[in-house]
């Protein structure tokens, strides 16, 4: 079994170079030294910190907390729960008396008796309406009839024959006004034909087009000078441009700012990793210094003061209480037992003197009677028992 890795499963550690190398040191020393009584400082602060928490602050928060509770919250809600909440049941029992059953009652006894009487009467009404209304439909429908019938005479007797004498009538003077329009349609075309479109045509292709092909190449012509002009001075500002900004730019880029951004980077990361890896080196130097005081401390207070409890008070205390506190216990809990006992004997005289002085006003109480619990007669008494020897039925009882 291999538990290294392989050299091809190990990580690649990056290279690196001298400079690196040169300040890492240096600067880790410096850092270390600025570092640790800060963290030191800083472990301090949180250790003070916590017991301040612990002892001060946790406490006085709850008994701000109590004192605002029993300021603030309590009173409200004494207010809301013997107040507010009976005040509000005795107005809802109010309102309810008042004016829910009112309604109620009047709703019952009064409106709903109005309203099946006025259900009543709209239903008469409307079934009168309706008897009407169908009286004059049939009367209306009996009149529409009729006019239907003298319109459908009318049309096919009068209207149909005169219609088809107006359409025969415009028919031929369609035809005639259609003869007349083509004539003068194909006179128009003729003359606009010859006095308009060929001499149109003629002036395009003998006069507009060859001035237009010349207007078109001096325009190209005046185009291409342009262009050739302005990537002239294109090409001008661009090398000026170029050799006086854009070069030493990039010259200082390359040459200045790159190199000095890769120290500055290599700079800080190390700068990082110093103050990251000192963060930690004094962490474990003030865990040893607080561990060393701790135990400074628990030698010279905690030690003699344990000692002290447990070798001096504690027998002390051992020694007071057997002697002076179990006696006075013992003595404080027979005074009890017989203040106890006289209180019981003077309550018992008490009840006793009661009872004589009620008997010598009121008499005797008398007692109740006592009522006879009816036996089950399903059970048969002692006497007519089943055994194993005797048998209740009729036909074997002795």
């Amino acid at each position: 079994m291999d538990l290294e890795k392989s050299p091809a499963e190990r990580p690649a550690v990056p290279a690196e170079g001298c400079l690196t190398v040169a300040i890492r040191l240096p600067v880790r020393i410096v850092v270390l030294v600025l570092v640790v009584p800060v963290r030191m400082l800083w472990d301090a602060l949180v250790v003070g910190g916590r017991f301040l928490r612990d002892t001060v602050l946790r406490p006085v928060g709850r008994v701000l907390q109590w004192v605002a509770w029993a300021a603030f919250v309590w009173p409200w809600v004494t207010l809301w729960r013997y107040a507010v909440v009976p005040v509000g049941k005795a107005l809802a029992w109010l309102g309810y008396v008042s004016l829910v059953v009112p309604a109620v009652w009047i709703y019952e006894t009064v409106l709903t008796p109005v309203g099946h009487a006025i259900a009543w009467v709209a239903r008469g009404v409307g079934a009168g309406f309706a008897w009407v209304l169908r009286g004059l439909g049939a009367g209306f429908a009996w009149v529409l009839r009729g006019i239907g019938a003298v319109l459908a005479w009318v049309y096919a007797r009068v209207l149909t024959p005169v219609g088809r004498a107006v359409a025969w009538l415009l028919r031929g003077l369609g035809i005639g006004f259609g003869a007349v329009a083509l004539g003068v349609y194909r006179v128009v075309a003729w003359l606009v034909r010859h006095l308009i479109v060929v001499p149109a045509l003629w002036l395009y292709e003998w006069i507009l087009a060859p001035v237009g092909r010349a207007i078109a190449w001096a325009a190209r012509g005046l185009g291409w000078l342009v262009r050739m002009i302005f990537t002239g001075i294109g090409a001008a500002l661009h090398w000026t441009l170029r050799v006086l900004l854009v070069l030493p730019a990039l010259a200082l880029w390359r040459w200045v700012l790159v190199p000095v951004g890769r120290v500055l980077a290599v700079v800080a990361r190390e700068v990082g990793d110093a103050l990251g890896h000192a963060w930690r080196v004094a962490g474990h130097l003030s865990l040893a210094v607080g561990r060393f005081l701790g135990r400074l401390f628990r030698w010279i207070f905690v030690e003699p003061v344990r000692w002290v409890y447990r070798s001096v008070l504690t027998p002390v205390g051992h020694l007071v209480r057997d002697t002076v506190l179990r006696p006075a216990a013992e003595a404080a809990r027979g005074v009890g037992r017989v203040t106890r006992q006289a209180l019981a004997a003077a309550r018992e005289s008490a009840r006793q003197t009661r009872a004589d002085i009620r008997r010598m006003l009121f008499g005797t109480p008398r007692e109740p009677e006592r009522v006879p619990l009816p036996k089950d007669r399903r059970e048969p008494g002692a006497a007519g028992t089943r055994t194993l020897g005797s048998s209740t039925t009729a036909l074997t009882k002795d």
